[in-house]
């Protein structure tokens, strides 16, 4: 059984704690938010931006899970949830299981950093015995090989990357290059396969709907 990785938020507590994050780089009545970083959706779950940049347009966007949240879904960051709305949901795909957010440019500072995983540009899916690396909300910097497109769908990378709940959407790179997001995995936590979408298939989808994202390039 596959397990999709939001989580509900317990208590505001949870929001103030992030990994990673440089609070020196944000300057008062901002956060510093990147790929890796936490983010509450709509006071309810708790998610993980995969990465942040520009669309074509020259928009403050970022990506995460689809499952996270739906078009107009409010979003807080978990390092300053009382901050309030830094962010709104503006896509979701439930196929391919991402979503774009605008982002508040007063109120975020993107960065290409956050914990051990370091955004420099967008590659191909990784392939068996590629080692890849996530940074979860959650779990953090967790690292395993990547089984490649088992199923052969075009879409999907599976791994044995541990992920638990609230990792959702968590950028999975090869080194310094962003190959996927985190979706979900299979039975059990940390344990279980990890599964989730390329980032040829998310942008190759999002560039070709001409909405809010459309020609995304990292920070």
């Amino acid at each position: 059984m596959f397990r999709k990785l939001a989580t509900v938020v317990g208590a505001i507590v949870l929001g103030m704690t992030v990994f990673g994050a440089a609070p020196a780089a944000a300057q008062p009545g901002t956060v510093v938010i990147g790929g890796g970083s936490g983010i509450i959706i709509d006071q309810q779950f708790e998610c993980t931006v995969t990465t942040v940049g520009r669309d074509g347009a020259g928009r403050l966007v970022g990506l995460t899970a689809g499952h996270c949240g739906e078009a107009g879904s409010h979003v807080l960051a978990e390092a300053n949830p009382f901050l309030g709305e830094i962010g709104r949901f503006t896509f979701s795909n439930p196929d391919l299981d991402y979503a774009v957010i605008e982002f508040n440019p007063a109120k975020v500072v993107p960065v290409n950093r956050i914990g051990n995983v370091t955004i420099a540009n967008v590659g191909a899916p990784a392939q068996f015995p590629h080692v890849v690396c996530k940074e979860g909300r959650t779990t953090g910097h967790t690292c395993g090989i990547a089984f490649g497109d088992i199923f052969q769908t075009g879409i999907e990378t599976w791994s044995q990357m541990c992920v638990v709940e609230g990792d959702s959407g968590a950028p999975v790179v090869v080194g310094n290059t962003l190959v996927g997001m985190v979706n979900a995995y299979l039975a059990v936590a940390c344990f279980g396969p990890e599964v989730g979408t390329n980032m040829h298939a998310i942008l190759s989808d999002l560039n070709g709907r001409g909405i809010v994202g459309g020609g995304f390039r990292p920070i």
